[in-house]
């Protein structure tokens, strides 16, 4: 995922203190507000310094004298959007690694692929990784499902998105340094990556299998083409969300999300109290939100004098 690294404070820039970038109260609510509306994110008052020392290096590169130009730059100037991008990218911290949460992974291989295509006309199973960050998740899903021999199989696509374009540039590249693979069983590196100049590169037509898409997830229009997936993982995203962000996007995913449909969110994520339309199942030995195929509609009878349907006569003998 890529999110907030809250606890990462990064060092003030030499001769920029917030104070003399001007981060008045106004202007952290102005802001603050402004990116939880364009991204999601919230930031508490508790954590208003380390939102000015994520913003204070952007506001001293385009030569602004204070938090709050930075604010009518974001809003009002013609290359906005740059700016908006370069923003989500100081905003995101990769914190991922290969086979983060793996009941999870072991749940699709096992439970919900196999179920997918116990079908003699199965459709396509498209899983989307909708917080990808560096790529270490849905990495994890390709080298799962072809261990298991289903990308050789069965048609599957993989999409990865994240908010921040430059990490997805570096979950293209495809290569990871150590710290990625602190959870991997090492057969599975062995066989899937091999050492590069700067850590191990995994094998090419794996990374292949993926598709990379840079998409912010409070855009409706960027999400929902995407949401459109039976199989969505968005793990330890959510937990920077305010409840009301939350809510949209899960309401989107929803709403666009095949059925039956299963939501993976990261290990202290819950919906419970959100009162999203989501069932939360146990799948193998994994916790998954669920979005269930509707029932079967009751066969029509007909009337038998002039074959018009009378909804009495599908009812059972003892129930008129």
């Amino acid at each position: 995922m890529s999110a907030p690294g809250w606890g990462r404070e990064r060092d003030a820039l030499p001769g920029y203190s917030t104070g003399i970038l001007g981060l008045s109260a106004d202007a952290f609510l102005l802001l603050r507000d402004l990116v939880l509306e364009r991204t999601g994110l919230y930031f508490d008052d508790a954590r208003r310094d380390l939102f000015a020392d994520k913003l204070a290096e952007l506001v001293v590169e385009r030569g602004l004298g204070s938090f709050l130009d930075y604010y009518y730059l974001l809003r009002y100037d013609a290359d906005a959007e740059r700016h908006w991008l370069e923003l989500r990218d100081r905003l995101a911290v990769p914190e991922t690694y290969f086979w983060r949460q793996p009941e999870q992974i072991d749940a699709l291989v096992r439970h919900v692929v196999p179920a997918h295509f116990a079908g003699r006309n199965a459709a396509p199973l498209r899983i989307w990784s909708a917080a990808c960050c560096t790529g270490e998740e849905p990495l994890s899903i390709a080298l799962a499902l072809a261990e298991e021999g289903w990308l050789a199989r069965a048609p599957i696509e993989i999409v990865a998105s994240d908010g921040s374009p430059g990490l997805v540039e570096r979950a293209r590249r495809g290569v990871f340094r150590e710290r990625a693979f602190r959870a991997l069983p090492e057969p599975l590196r062995r066989r899937w990556f091999e050492p590069c100049d700067g850590g191990w590169r995994i094998d090419p037509e794996l990374l292949g299998r993926v598709q990379w898409r840079t998409a912010n997830l409070v855009d409706e229009a960027e999400v929902a083409p995407l949401a459109n997936s039976p199989v969505i993982f968005c793990r330890n995203v959510f937990i920077y969300f305010s409840d009301d962000a939350v809510r949209r996007v899960t309401g989107l995913f929803y709403e666009r999300m095949p059925a039956p449909g299963h939501l993976f969110l990261g290990a202290s994520e819950s919906l419970a109290r959100l009162g999203t339309p989501f069932e939360l199942r146990e799948v193998g030995s994994a916790f998954t939100y669920v979005k269930d195929a509707p029932a079967p509609t009751p066969a029509r009878a007909l009337h038998p004098e002039h074959g018009a349907w009378r909804p009495e006569a599908a009812l059972p003998q003892d129930s008129r």
